[in-house]
């Protein structure tokens, strides 16, 4: 597994995604389209929480995000549950941005290093396999956001 594959792979996967949110407006942004459960503001909340749970954490890194993007965006969250402001747009926009980096900066040269978190849902066993994992939960998630676009007009 080369890794200019799998890193070129996930920066397309996310630049696309990237490119497809940054122009819709302000008012259409926490809009929850019927037959969805979340906003498109989550969804990237969700992108960026969810590759660093199963990045950074299965492979026994530190998170990079702060501990209350969990409490808005894990798995099981949505924003009809939500106590409190969650992390801004922007912001979002930007760490979903700067993750990429980091991921590579982080396991250049190291996808064939065996997972901290062995027991995981995706039963990867590295963190070239769990990076696949990671695309492959984006590019789901693409779609869906495809979709909400679609209905938001």
């Amino acid at each position: 597994m080369r890794d200019s594959y799998v890193f070129g792979l996930m920066l397309r996967t996310r630049s696309s995604i990237i490119q497809k949110v940054e122009k819709l407006p302000e008012e259409k942004r926490n809009v929850i389209p019927e037959g969805f459960s979340n906003s498109i503001h989550w969804q990237l909340g969700h992108l960026l929480t969810i590759t660093d749970i199963i990045v950074f954490q299965f492979a026994g890194k530190e998170s990079a995000i702060p501990e209350n993007y969990k409490t808005f965006f894990a798995s099981g969250t949505k924003p009809a549950d939500w106590t409190g402001e969650p992390p801004a747009w922007d912001s979002l926009i930007q760490e979903l941005t700067q993750q990429c980096k980091l991921i590579e900066d982080t396991f250049g040269g190291k996808l064939h290093e065996p997972l901290a978190v062995k027991d995981n849902f995706a039963k990867a066993e590295t963190v070239g396999e769990i990076l696949i994992m990671n695309i492959s939960h984006e590019s789901s998630h693409s779609g869906m956001i495809n979709a909400m676009l679609k209905i938001l007009g």
